[in-house]
């Protein structure tokens, strides 16, 4: 794995993580809501072997990525052909998973001749009138509405998460092992072992890392209008989803997917949000971007 940061034009910097083969197929990945740049404590072994290298970068305020006021979905296109241009690159595919969704969509809509393919892995789907719809679980549902109604409290909860991870690890490890009972059953196993949970923690640490305000700000980015629709994209895109995911229903999935000109959808059968934890539908998503990429 290979950590760095570049220096953007208006004197921000985007923290990125390189995974794979340094010379393979460039694909970037998005990160969910919260996230960061750090997906695998080593390498990822899929990358390496299907000749792919993986650019996971952090977004405006988290890990190593400079804030950036007022940000909405379509500044973030511009950050990535900075990004690819700064790393010498022409053409590119894009991953976004879960909330990361909505930020690959943008660049499909926005920088279309510079992709090769977009994958849209879970992803979050445009909301109505700013609310969350109703076929979301619960606690996601809340956490949206707080987002945008009361952020402070949101802040608030984060803060709390972040100093039981910093002072509190093994109390951390256990309360997640312990509270994850409202995820669907095939999201529950990836979150069983101590190498399992140690690596969302190296995950969520670096999230807050700057701070947890974009922790709290994102969710209400995500559920304001995103500028474009679905429709409007041009660049060829897959979707991956499970038949079974509550925290980016698949329900909506499938009214946004048809729309989608140069669009294919793969509906994963009893498979919850966690996708890219799956080594095989993680593959599987690499391995078609491998395809379109040498069409």
């Amino acid at each position: 794995m290979k950590d760095y940061s570049i220096d953007l034009k208006d004197g921000r910097k985007i923290g990125i993580a390189e995974y794979g083969k340094p010379d393979g197929i460039p694909v970037m990945f998005f990160h969910g809501t919260p996230g960061s740049r750090l997906l695998y404590e080593g390498d990822d072994e899929v990358s390496m072997k299907l000749g792919v290298r993986l650019i996971s970068l952090d977004r405006p305020g988290f890990g190593e990525s400079t804030p950036k006021p007022n940000r909405t979905l379509l500044d973030w296109p511009d950050d990535v052909e900075e990004v690819a241009d700064s790393l010498g690159l022409g053409r590119f595919s894009v991953i976004g998973v879960s909330g990361g969704g909505a930020y690959a969509a943008a660049c499909a809509y926005k920088i279309p001749n510079r992709l090769y393919s977009v994958a849209l892995v879970s992803s979050a789907t445009p909301f109505v009138n700013g609310k969350a719809p109703q076929t979301m679980m619960r606690a996601n549902k809340i956490a949206f509405f707080l987002s945008r109604k009361a952020p402070w409290l949101v802040k608030m909860s984060y803060k709390a998460q972040k100093k039981l991870l910093e002072e509190q690890p093994v109390k951390f490890m256990q309360h997640t092992k312990e509270g994850n009972k409202h995820l669907h059953e095939w999201d529950r196993q990836f979150l069983q072992t101590d190498e399992q949970v140690r690596s969302l923690m190296m995950h969520f640490g670096e999230a807050f890392k700057y701070s947890v305000d974009e922790c709290a700000n994102e969710p209400a980015l995500l559920s304001k209008p995103w500028g474009f629709s679905f429709g409007d994209i041009l660049a060829p895109v897959d979707i991956w989803h499970g038949e079974e995911d509550q925290m980016a229903p698949v329900v909506e999935m499938k009214k946004h997917a048809p729309t989608v000109p140069n669009g294919e959808a793969h509906y994963i059968p009893k498979a919850g949000h966690f996708l890219t934890d799956d080594e095989k539908i993680w593959e599987a998503i690499l391995q078609t971007i491998k395809e379109k990429c040498s069409e």
